[in-house]
C-alpha cells in the first residue's frame, strides 16, 4: 500500500504542531489553552452585569453587545496570556525546561493528530463512500483516523452530534430522479374554493 496525500499531510501537520509546542513549552501550550477558556467564563460571567452599563453609553444594542463581549474577552485574554508567558519562560529556563520541552513536542504531537481527526471526521461527512479520492480510501493512515474519528464522535452528547445540520444537508439536496428515467407526476392542484354568486 502506498503513501498517499493523506499520509503526508499527517506526518506534516503532526511535525509542524509538535516542533511548535517543543519550542513553546508544556506548560505555555496548556496554559494557552487554559487563558482562552478562563477568557470565556470571565466574559460569560460579566456580559450581563457590564451590559446595562454599556447601553448607558452605546443606543445600539447590538453593537454594546459586541463592545461587552469583545472588550471584556480581549481584555482578560491579553493580561492571562502576558502572565503565562512569564511563567512559562521561567520554566523554560530552569533545570526541567527540557523536560518541558519533550512533554510540549508529544503535546504537539497529539494536537496535530486531533486536528486531522476533526478534518477527516468533516470530510467524511460531507463526501458519500462513492465519492471520496483514492489518496484518501487507500491511506495507510485511513483505518487509524476512521478509528479515532469513530471514538472521538461516540464521545459526544447524544445532542449535539451533528443532527440538526444533517437534516438541513438533506433538505438542501436535490431530489433523486426515478431509476426507469422517468419524471415523477406532478403533484395535483389544490383545491379550488366555489366561487360566490352575485
Amino acid at each position: 500500500m502506498p503513501v498517499t496525500y493523506l499520509d503526508i499531510g499527517l506526518a506534516v501537520i503532526m511535525l509542524i504542531s509538535a516542533l511548535l509546542a517543543m519550542v513553546r513549552g508544556f506548560v505555555r501550550e496548556v496554559l494557552s489553552i487554559a487563558s482562552w477558556g478562563l477568557a470565556a467564563l470571565t466574559t460569560w460571567w460579566a456580559f450581563p452585569r457590564l451590559l446595562p452599563l454599556a447601553q448607558t453609553q452605546i443606543p445600539n444594542e447590538l453593537a454594546a453587545k459586541a463592545v461587552v463581549i469583545a472588550g471584556v474577552f480581549l481584555t482578560v485574554l491579553v493580561v492571562v496570556s502576558l502572565i503565562t508567558i512569564r511563567i512559562s519562560d521561567a520554566i523554560l529556563d530552569s533545570k526541567i525546561g527540557v523536560l518541558d520541552r519533550s512533554l510540549g513536542f508529544l503535546f504537539g504531537l497529539a494536537r496535530g493528530m486531533v486536528i486531522v481527526v476533526v478534518a477527516f471526521a468533516f470530510f467524511t461527512w460531507l463526501v458519500p463512500n462513492t465519492n471520496r479520492p483514492d489518496w484518501m480510501t487507500k491511506a495507510k493512515s485511513f483505518v487509524v483516523l476512521d478509528s479515532a474519528k469513530d471514538w472521538l464522535i461516540s464521545q459526544l452528547p447524544q445532542d449535539i452530534e451533528g443532527s440538526d445540520i444533517l437534516k438541513r444537508l438533506n433538505r438542501a439536496q436535490p431530489a433523486t430522479p426515478p431509476a426507469d428515467g422517468t419524471t415523477p407526476p406532478a403533484a395535483p392542484p389544490a383545491a379550488q374554493p366555489p366561487a360566490r354568486r352575485p
